[in-house]
């Protein structure tokens, strides 16, 4: 049994649980590294036992290491795991629509999802450039949905229209991703930042807040957008995260606190 908080917890302790909560049993996950592995392990502890996790090296079915990876070739993941294989076979696996759930993040996201990992400004001359897409582009294209992880600290970050598109969302709004060749059904279904959490909508598919975290009011989260912010009509304070949880990432995932 599961019982409410009593003790505080870091917004990087909350966003685990928030993103951990939208994972079900007997998915395949994909995940990388930081908060989004954190996320899995700790469905991995709790309601789905079951949820197949792959990494971007190709470790298939990962468990709940006795040490933390702390890099994308640590040996914890393949000792842990039931198949070691590569990225091309992870990436086939997304290709023939395999993946369940894809982890995304990037520098800039905007009102329909998509995300900018590659320039600040113009392309050819940029104020800033980032690492690019890596198998970010792979994931936001061919997972059945993605969930994104973003730090919402700072304007400049949710923006009407990112810099460059590195991982597609919604592209310009609903029926564009069929357009442009993409497999149907698929795209972000949830954005999880220190702020709040926000869903898209099912028409317009566009971003809309849904819950903001504690001590944390909408009118501060609308100064970090930069577009005017669909507010649910049922928005709500973000669940606090259980005694059960808060133990599990202390305690068993993540100790040293390398990630949360």
């Amino acid at each position: 049994m599961t019982t409410k908080t009593k003790q505080a917890f870091s917004l990087n302790e909350l966003m685990c649980v928030i993103a951990s909560r939208q994972l079900h049993n007997k998915e395949i996950v994909f995940a990388g590294y930081g908060l989004p592995l954190v996320a899995t392990y700790l469905a991995q502890c709790t309601h789905a036992p079951e949820l197949v996790f792959i990494t971007e090296t190709g470790n298939v079915r990962s468990t709940p290491p006795f040490s933390l990876p702390r890099a994308v070739d640590d040996l914890t993941l393949s000792a842990n795991s039931d198949m070691a294989t590569g990225l091309p076979e992870v990436t086939a696996m997304l290709v023939r629509g395999e993946i369940n759930v894809g982890f995304l993040g990037g520098a800039q996201i905007d009102r329909f999802g998509n995300l900018n990992s590659t320039v600040i400004g113009s392309y050819k001359n940029p104020r800033v450039r980032l690492m690019g897409s890596g198998g970010a582009n792979d994931i936001a294209t061919f997972a059945q949905r993605t969930i994104i992880i973003l730090d919402q600290t700072r304007p400049g970050r949710f923006v009407e229209r990112v810099d460059y598109n590195t991982s597609p969302g919604y592209l310009t709004g609903p029926g564009e991703r069929e357009k442009a060749g993409f497999p149907e059904n698929t795209g972000p279904s949830c954005v999880v930042t220190n702020k709040g959490v926000y869903k898209f909508d099912d028409h317009s598919k566009e971003m809309y807040l849904a819950s903001y975290h504690p001590g944390v009011t909408i009118e501060e989260i609308k100064e970090l957008v930069s577009w005017d912010l669909k507010i649910a009509e049922d928005v709500h304070e973000t669940p606090m995260p259980t005694e059960e949880e808060l133990e599990l990432l202390r305690v068993k995932i993540d100790p040293n606190r390398f990630y949360i």
